[in-house]
C-alpha cells in the first residue's frame, strides 16, 4: 500500500489505517468517532488528508483542446482561475472518471482525479499527449507530487483567513488562487470539496503539508479537528455526490447519472467529445435507468441491495451507496431504477439482510449545499 506524505502524522494522531485506493488512509480517529466526526464538519470545520488524489498540470498553446477532446466540459469557456466538474467519458458515453479541471491565469491547466483511477487515467491522457504530439500540437502532462489537504466546514474561513495572504471573501466557489499558507508560498487553494460544505483544498509541497495541517489543527479561532474516510463518504452521500467505482463507472453516462449538468452548452451543440452520440440520443430519449435518492427506516442499505417496487415483488433497481446519515437520523442511499419508477415521492422497498425494509424516493441533495457563491 502507498502512504501519502502525511501518513506518519495520521498514525501520530491516532488514525485508524485502512487500504483505500491502493493506499493507506485514515478511515477515523481514536478521539471521535465517524458520526461525531461528520457532525463536527457540518458545525465547525474538518481537515481531510486527500494527499492520494491526482494532481495534474497541462500547459502548452493546444492545452484546451488536447482537454475537450476527453471530456464534456466546456473548458475554453473557464475564465482564469475557474474551475469546473468534468467527465472524461468512452466512446459508448459511460465514465471514465470524474476530475476538476481549472483554467489557471498561469497558462496552465490544473487537474485533480481519483486515486483510484490514477493508474488508468494517466494512461488514458498520455496516450491521448502523444496522438496530439504526433499531429505536431504542442501539449505537456505533468504529475504534480504535492500534498493535498481539505479543509471542510462553516468555519474553514475563520480558520484559515489569518494564515494566509489573499482575501477568502473573494474567492468563490470553483475559484482558484496561488497563496502562502502559514508562510509556505506558492500553495494552490481552490474552493471545492466533497462534503457539500464551505471548503477548500490545498495543494502544498510535500515537505510542508504536515506543519501546515498541524498548524491548522492549533488556530485559535474556529474549531478545526481531523476527519478521515468514513466521515468523508457519510457526508459526500448526504450532499448527493457520487462516487467513482460505486455510484458512477465506465458503464454508466452522464445522463443516467443525473450529471447532464457537467456537459457544456457549446459540446453539446459541436457533438464532439467521447460518447457523444449515445449521450446526446439519452438526452433526447428518456433514458432507461436514473440515478436517484433513497431515504428509508430500519436497518441502512448498503451498496449492491436490491431495490423492489412498493410491494416488495418487483425488482427495479439496486443501491449503490448507503449509510446512517448523521444529520437526518435516517437512512440514505443512492441508486439506479427504472426511468419508469424514479418520480419523486415513489413508495420502494429495500432488501437489507433478507428483510423489506420501507423506503421513499427523495429530490437529491439529502440536505442543502452550502457552497460560498459571489454575486
Amino acid at each position: 500500500m502507498k502512504k501519502t506524505c502525511l501518513y506518519d502524522f495520521h498514525v501520530a494522531k491516532g488514525g485508524k489505517m485502512v487500504p483505500f485506493a491502493g493506499w493507506n488512509m485514515p478511515v477515523q480517529y481514536a478521539d471521535q468517532g465517524i458520526p461525531a466526526s461528520h457532525l463536527h464538519t457540518r458545525h465547525h470545520a474538518s481537515l481531510f488528508d486527500v494527499s492520494h488524489m491526482v494532481q495534474t498540470k497541462i500547459s502548452g498553446r493546444d492545452q484546451v483542446e488536447f482537454i475537450e477532446s476527453l471530456v464534456v466540459g466546456d473548458i475554453a469557456g473557464l475564465k482564469d482561475n475557474h474551475g469546473t466538474l468534468t467527465l472524461f467519458t468512452n466512446d459508448n458515453g459511460g465514465i471514465i472518471d470524474d476530475l476538476i479541471v481549472t483554467r489557471t491565469s498561469l497558462g496552465y491547466l490544473y487537474i485533480v482525479s481519483n486515486a483510484g483511477c490514477a493508474d488508468k487515467d494517466l494512461a488514458h491522457m498520455r496516450a491521448r499527449v502523444d496522438e496530439f504530439k504526433a499531429k505536431g500540437k504542442d501539449v505537456t502532462l505533468e504529475v504534480i507530487n504535492n500534498g493535498l489537504i481539505a479543509l471542510q466546514g462553516p468555519e474553514m474561513m475563520k480558520a484559515l483567513q489569518p494564515a494566509i495572504d489573499v482575501d477568502l471573501s473573494k474567492l468563490g466557489f470553483m475559484t482558484s488562487t496561488l497563496a502562502s499558507v502559514f508562510n509556505v508560498p506558492n500553495c494552490r487553494i481552490t474552493r471545492c470539496g466533497y462534503t457539500g460544505e464551505d471548503g477548500v483544498e490545498i495543494s502544498v509541497p510535500p515537505e510542508r503539508a504536515e506543519d501546515v495541517a498541524e498548524q491548522l489543527l492549533n488556530v485559535k479561532t474556529g474549531s478545526v479537528k481531523l476527519a478521515g474516510l468514513g466521515a468523508r463518504d457519510s457526508l459526500r452521500l448526504e450532499a448527493g455526490l457520487c462516487l467513482y467505482g460505486n455510484d458512477i463507472d465506465d458503464r454508466i453516462t452522464p445522463v443516467e447519472a443525473g450529471l447532464v449538468w457537467t456537459i457544456g452548452k457549446r459540446r453539446r451543440q459541436e457533438a464532439n467529445f467521447p460518447g457523444a452520440k449515445v449521450i446526446l440520443e439519452q438526452l433526447r430519449a428518456k433514458p432507461q435507468r436514473k440515478r436517484v435518492g433513497i431515504i428509508s427506516t430500519g436497518a441502512p442499505a448498503r451498496g449492491g441491495s436490491t431495490i423492489l417496487d412498493e410491494t416488495g415483488s418487483d425488482k427495479i433497481g439496486e443501491v449503490t451507496s448507503g449509510c446512517p446519515s448523521p444529520s437526518l437520523k435516517k437512512n440514505v442511499a443512492l441508486g439506479y431504477v427504472a426511468s419508469s419508477r424514479s418520480s419523486v415521492g415513489q413508495a420502494v422497498k429495500l432488501e437489507v439482510r433478507k428483510m423489506k425494509v420501507d423506503a421513499e424516493i427523495v429530490k437529491l441533495p439529502f440536505i442543502a449545499t452550502r457552497y460560498f457563491t459571489i454575486n
